[in-house]
């Protein structure tokens, strides 16, 4: 039996594990190159090895650790099932993830730490570190044991996609697919869009599509990145919602804390926005900044539209 490791990327590290254990499976990213076959071009993915592994190499009764840090796991889990490219995880948190792994989990009551660091770096591997092996030979046969035979925990629904985009809408969208591609070729675009190259390229006209003025839009303002106000004067008592941004593709969840640090020091209760630009993940201020809506605009799923109308002037 082989012993592997899966991390998700350390910005989203608690959000993609919870999502790993709920769903029961393990996912590989990039996916939107398509369905990993022995017979495509090597050049095909930028991280050939490590998908080679996850689908061809990797074993149904296989050991594998949820990783959370160089030294830390989160879950135990044996692998319950062949390699699948799963269109339904195209979208996880702003991460394209089809690359599909069944998993039986075994959350563990706290997060293990090893003491020192024991696993080598990259999402994806085959451990070999005699101090695991021995961890895992030793969990997975003391009790309860139950978990290694139990039901796979049912697959979330595929969310359908956005026929039709909304006019007012159409522009945004439109410049988000021709662009998005380009940022991430490094050798005809250069380095990547920075935070604030993104508030003017996108966050800006977003807002501005959704029925929102200028003087309405304050760009960093109290050090927040964007604050949006209901009404003048612009004051924390009138902001409608703060925005959060952070560079393109580095995950937009990891800014929350961040943006609630913001909301706290203005002593209100107003709406969270975190974004890169391309994803929109809205927090509501009066429900403990539950997740309230998502849109990725070169992903555009029926759910989106309910951002939209949260987010427009009313």
């Amino acid at each position: 039996m082989k012993i592997w490791q899966v991390t998700p990327p350390a910005a989203m590290v608690n959000s993609i594990a919870e999502f790993f254990i709920r769903y029961g499976v393990a996912l590989l990213w990039p996916g939107d190159s398509g369905r990993w076959s022995p017979d495509r071009y090597r050049d095909d993915y930028a991280l050939n090895d490590w998908i080679t592994w996850f689908a061809e190499t990797m074993a149904a009764g296989d050991a594998i650790l949820l990783r959370t840090g160089p030294a830390r796991i989160r879950a135990v889990g044996l692998v319950a099932g062949e390699y699948s490219y799963e269109d339904r995880f195209d979208d996880v948190h702003g991460l394209d993830l089809q690359h599909c792994r069944r998993v039986r989990w075994y959350r563990l009551p706290q997060d293990y730490d090893f003491g020192e660091s024991v696993f080598t770096q990259g999402r994806f591997s085959c451990v070999r570190k005699a101090t695991v092996r021995e961890y895992v030979s030793k969990f997975l046969a003391s009790p309860p044991t139950h978990w290694q035979e139990a039901p796979l925990p049912q697959l979330p629904e595929e969310k359908p996609s956005l026929v039709k985009v909304p006019a007012e809408m159409e522009a945004i969208v439109g410049q988000a697919q021709d662009l998005t591609g380009l940022f991430c070729d490094q050798q005809n675009f250069g380095d990547q869009p920075a935070e604030d190259e993104l508030l003017a390229h996108f966050v800006v006209p977003f807002l501005r599509a959704l029925g929102w003025s200028p003087e309405q839009i304050a760009v960093k303002w109290r050090r927040i990145d964007v604050a949006v106000f209901s009404s003048l004067p612009r004051i924390p008592e009138n902001c409608r919602f703060v925005i959060e941004a952070k560079r393109f593709g580095a995950g937009v969840e990891g800014a929350l804390e961040q943006a609630k640090g913001y909301v706290n020091t203005l002593g209100v209760s107003c709406d969270v926005i975190v974004t890169d630009g391309i994803r929109y993940r809205m927090y509501s201020g009066k429900e403990a900044f539950k997740s309230v809506g998502y849109a990725n605009l070169i992903r555009l799923k029926q759910c989106a539209v309910e951002l939209f109308d949260q987010v427009k002037k009313k």
